[in-house]
């Protein structure tokens, strides 16, 4: 498999493990046989001045939307600024409906999946959020089949997870799906993390 680019999407009040939480699993990942990085991971957002994510952490885009490079795979967190602010963002979804059609993967983490939603990307399919806001996205789009008690859901080609950490375990399923399970293993165990399912 050829090395595959992997695009966070980031904003300000992003919920910090929703974005980190997949930038370690895929940036962690490597071929056992050669030590290659089977992704590179960039982060994007909508100019690259400093985002402030939840709780005051200052991140450095890697790329605006204007010049973000093609990726393979799409990762779009929540938080504060998901639900409240970006998907009432004309530019933001504008954005992620042209890439929609570009990606083999749209994947979202918590209440990313607010900004999947309001994209349309979730009419007709399986989804969840965290379970703070399932009923709130039952209720405000009612065109998706909300499921609750799960982890993440694979509707392929879109994905979504739970709150916060669930996003590393759909990170570790994603990987799963495109490395195999000997990688998973060997990644979880270099983050000692328990768990991926």
């Amino acid at each position: 498999m050829a090395m595959k680019k992997v695009g966070i999407l980031i904003f300000n009040d992003v919920e910090v493990l929703d974005m980190a939480g997949p930038f370690e699993v895929f940036s962690l990942a490597e071929w056992e046989e050669t030590r290659e990085k089977i992704f590179k991971v960039y982060t994007i957002a909508k100019s690259k001045e400093l985002i402030t994510a939840r709780n005051g952490l200052k991140v450095q885009p890697d790329f605006a939307f204007e010049d973000a490079p093609e990726v393979d795979i799409l990762i779009v967190p929540g938080g504060y600024g998901a639900e409240e602010t970006e998907r009432y963002d004309e530019m933001t979804i504008g954005w992620l409906k042209k890439k929609m059609s570009q990606v083999e993967i749209m994947a979202s983490v918590c209440t990313g999946a607010f900004l999947l939603a309001e994209a349309g990307f979730l009419d007709g399919r399986e989804a969840t959020t965290h379970w703070m806001d399932l009923d709130r996205l039952k209720k405000e789009y009612p065109n998706v089949k909300v499921l609750h008690n799960m982890k993440y859901v694979d509707a392929s080609p879109v994905f979504t997870s739970g709150g916060i950490s669930a996003g590393i375990n759909m990170s570790f399923y994603i990987l799963e799906k495109l490395a195999g399970s000997d990688i998973v293993r060997k990644t979880a165990r270099r983050m000692e993390y328990d768990c991926y399912c």
